[in-house]
């Protein structure tokens, strides 16, 4: 056994393969290591999403999008899923950023990985051995004698190639298997395997605390945090209610003036993340008597972070931290925002009286703490110019600098660019569907490409923090919204407002649960009814449009010289009529409407 993933049976070659070289340049090519620990990864994403039946598709093919697909987050432990995200990014860094990665950085990243394949053997080939197969350090392959050490813009053009091709014969491959009688089969097997193991005690080691913490140091770097001054960790505070008066903050994240823009408590061990909240609410204590100034409040255990600004809100679960300059700008703000209900709506973008209610509405309800509102408006009532009516008085009010609109089209995408131009031109909006380096104070995109832009990277740090807006406005808010692209709104933490057409009555049950909602009552409604009743909207007329041959079938006299040159040309079957006079609206039907085609569409 010269690698750690010898276990890995003949089932999984494709991973073993990439695990192999990826182990190979532990030693002296840390990048490498890490970078093709990543594609190891990915071909085991792609194993699992091949043979486990109870998988749902994934927005696209990109291994962040298959990872955080719900149905394969829920089916990885919680330890597992992590290390996959650990291996995910740091495979990210390897090839996208300047800096250097240590040994140590390459040698957690191969233990992640061994573990993440541990997991995959023990649910999907029970059967196989997994006696020694725990991780050693003086196992591996040796290096190439004449190792190349890949520089980060060698691998970063490899990668493009290795995505490309991995992603093409992936989803070709799943083409393929849909229509294979014997792989449904072979499915149907590992799925049931995974579902036998997952009852068993998995008694193997995950090492999770040290997941934990090298997950918290992953995360800071992904803000813009590089902790690379000794006062960034275990900064010695006074005034602590001990017998020594002092104690030790985990991380301090500081200011460009020298005061601390927040605190954060880690917990190294399985405890609830929550453990850690008095503690760090002790340390903000003592930062605010010695400096003037009150941080934010940060507490995690790696796999779950909180966010506590005791200023102004409760605590509530945050998908990372925040960079220096939201932290700043989150700050200054307690000082600085105006009540929303001192700020008048501007007549001249929303006039009419329900529009300025349902933004009352919204604003009574920021202004109570709660940070979700759905508003329900009828199709024609003006919810785009009521939502840039809201933003300019959340921007005027200093409650939102930038803001978020999302919309399900390209084409609504520019619609809502092009309105926020008109009527709010001084708000800059960036349509960043076709402007994706540009900056301003409101942006407008498509689902899919945020998705896309959430993982994007200037260098260490993510483009867009987890607190780079203020407010996201959701057009269209339904059910399918949330269930394919609800890692936006995990993602980013701030305000968030949902617009829909659809009555109150028939929005789903889920829908009003992501915005904190009781069943049947949206924060305010104003629907076709009432506006038919004020004389703002008419109502709706239905126009029948039947199509000819569902209706009246198809008549060989009926048809055109080239139609019946075709129609008799048709293989009619083997019964020696030829082709028949004419075909009934029944059969026409029966041919449209079937299972089959329902399927398909």
């Amino acid at each position: 056994m010269n690698s750690n993933f010898s276990f890995l049976p003949p089932a999984f070659d494709s991973v073993a393969e990439s695990a192999r070289l990826a182990e190979s340049c532990l030693v002296g090519d840390p990048r490498g290591a890490c970078f093709h620990a990543r594609f190891a990864l990915e071909a085991a994403v792609h194993w699992i999403y091949r043979y486990d039946a109870s998988l749902k598709p994934a927005y696209d093919a990109s291994l962040g999008s298959l990872i955080h697909e719900p149905t394969f987050q829920n089916l990885l432990p919680e330890a597992v899923f992590q290390k996959a995200r650990v291996i995910q990014q740091m495979g990210n860094r390897a090839a996208h950023e300047f800096a250097a990665l240590s040994q140590a950085d390459a040698l957690q990243v191969m233990k992640e990985l061994h573990h993440f394949c541990y997991w995959m053997v023990r649910s999907y080939a029970p059967e196989a051995a997994l006696d020694g197969a725990e991780w050693s350090d003086g196992r591996g392959p040796q290096p190439l004698t004449a190792l190349h050490v890949a520089t980060r813009q060698e691998l970063e053009a490899l990668e493009l190639r290795l995505e490309e091709h991995a992603q093409q014969t992936f989803q070709n491959q799943l083409r393929l298997d849909a229509m294979d009688q014997k792989m449904l089969a072979l499915r149907g097997e590992f799925t049931a395997k995974r579902a036998a193991a997952a009852q068993l005690p998995d008694t193997h080691e995950y090492s999770e605390a040290e997941t934990r913490h090298y997950l918290i140091d992953l995360e800071l770097h992904r803000a813009g945090w590089p902790l690379d001054q000794a006062r960034d960790r275990e900064y010695e505070v006074s005034g602590m209610p001990n017998g020594a008066g002092r104690g030790y903050v985990d991380y301090v994240l500081w200011g460009d003036d020298g005061k601390a823009l927040a605190v954060v408590e880690a917990k190294r061990t399985t405890a609830d993340a929550q453990v850690g909240q008095q503690q760090a609410k002790l340390y903000a204590d003592c930062l605010e008597a010695m400096q003037g100034q009150r941080p934010l409040i940060f507490y995690t255990n790696g796999y779950e972070t909180w966010l506590w600004d005791d200023v102004n809100y409760p605590p509530r679960r945050v998908a990372g931290f925040y960079k220096k300059e939201e932290l700043a700008r989150t700050i200054l703000r307690r000082g600085t925002r105006l009540s929303l209900a001192t700020v008048a709506v501007k007549s001249e973008i929303a006039g009419r009286y329900y529009q300025k209610r349902v933004i009352a509405s919204t604003c009574g309800n920021f202004e109570q703490k709660l940070r979700k509102s759905l508003l329900v408006m009828a199709t024609g009532s003006g919810k785009t110019r009521t939502a840039i009516a809201l933003v300019d008085v959340l921007q005027r009010a200093n409650w939102a600098k930038r803001v978020l609109f999302l919309a399900d089209r390209v084409s609504l995408v520019k619609q809502a660019a092009d309105e926020f131009k008109k009527n709010l031109p001084d708000s800059s909006p960036v349509n960043l569907v076709t402007e994706k380096d540009s900056e301003g104070r409101v942006y407008v995109c498509t689902y899919p490409t945020m998705m896309g832009l959430i993982d994007q990277t200037d260098g260490t740090a993510a483009r867009f923090g987890v607190g780079h807006f203020d407010l996201i406005i959701i057009d269209e808010a339904h059910r399918s919204v949330y269930q394919r692209y609800r890692e936006i709104f995990r993602y980013f933490d701030c305000l968030l407002v949902g617009l829909t057409a659809t009555p109150r009555e028939q929005i789903d049950k889920n829908t009003y649960e992501l915005f904190d909602l009781e069943q049947g009552v949206p924060t305010d409604a104003y629907e076709l009814e009432q506006a038919v009743g004020d004389g703002f909207l008419v109502p709706p007329q239905v126009r029948q449009v039947d199509l000819k041959f569902p209706r009246d079938g198809i008549h060989y006299d009926d048809l055109s010289d080239d139609e019946k040159a075709d129609w008799e040309s048709l293989d009619w079957g083997d019964h020696g009529e030829g082709a028949p006079d004419a075909v009934h609206a029944t059969a026409v039907n029966r041919w449209l409407f079937n299972t089959d085609t329902v399927d398909q569409v």
